[in-house]
């Protein structure tokens, strides 16, 4: 289940949407997710499949390894479908006892399972096909105007580039622990949800160790490489927009066009 989870991890190939420019990407998945919040039809919801589905063929991310990275919010996704379907108010399709399910929470059901899905899979192409230094060189940039209110970006872009990383560090670590105790006679499997949850307070304990153990490590590593952040660093790859990007940034606009043409104005 743990390497299930695709978030955070970057896919190596050589396709358009790699050699994109990060702050396109990051933009673009901007845009894909407001988007998801604009349309509230059937139609809608197609239109940012089709998108989402040229998107993931142009990136040559093998789609199994998108579907695969899903299986982590399928019990997410389960109570959101549950709460829309069985407590939304309205028309009464059919009632079993006290649960009665509405036709406004089948619709409501559908779009959020949608929604989330998608979101999630949209959030994955860009961290899929985009290197940490990557996403935080183009965050900077992006947030750049910001430092005239003495806002931090770097130290924020920094953080949040880290974190984005080390999620499949953690994951792996989790991984190495929950075998080692699994040898060890410990049981993650058996018994109730509360069972289950009780069984993993030992996992946690090591794991949050071994966090706090590597980013003092990794705090120890910048300061020895005399890091500073700030306005006088430099950048090896400086980024520069191609004709690529320009093309990207006209798509992404016209798609974001058309879901408020299908959202707002034909229904």
């Amino acid at each position: 289940m743990l390497r299930d989870i695709t978030l955070g991890q970057y896919y190596q190939t050589d396709s358009v949407i790699h050699r994109l420019d990060p702050r396109v990407k990051l933009v673009a998945t901007l845009i894909f997710i407001i988007s998801l919040f604009l349309v509230d039809n059937f139609i809608g919801y197609a239109v940012a499949a089709l998108f989402l589905f040229m998107v993931i063929k142009l990136s040559k991310v093998p789609f199994k390894f998108m579907v695969r990275g899903m299986k982590a919010i399928v019990f997410l996704l389960l109570i959101a479908v549950v709460f829309n379907l069985f407590f939304t108010p309205g028309e009464v399709v059919f009632s079993v006892w006290k649960i009665k399910v509405t036709k406004e929470g089948i619709y409501l059901a559908a779009f959020m399972a949608i929604r989330l899905v998608f979101l999630i899979m949209g959030s994955s192409v860009m961290t899929l096909t985009t290197t940490p230094n990557q996403l935080t060189d183009g965050l900077e940039k992006l947030l750049s105007p910001l430092k005239k209110v003495k806002v931090p970006v770097h130290e924020i872009s920094m953080m949040m580039s880290i974190a984005l990383r080390f999620i499949p560090i953690l994951l792996e670590e989790t991984d190495k622990i929950m075998k080692a105790q699994i040898a060890r006679g410990a049981d993650f499997e058996s018994g109730n949800l509360i069972k289950k949850a009780k069984s993993l307070v030992p996992l946690l304990v090591p794991l949050f160790i071994s966090a706090f153990r590597r980013a003092n490590d990794l705090a120890t590593a910048m300061e020895a490489r005399c890091y500073r952040g700030g306005d006088f660093r430099t950048k090896m790859k400086p980024l520069i927009y191609q004709k690529r990007d320009r093309l990207a940034y006209l798509v992404c606009w016209g798609y974001l066009l058309l879901c408020i043409v299908i959202g707002k104005i034909l229904f």
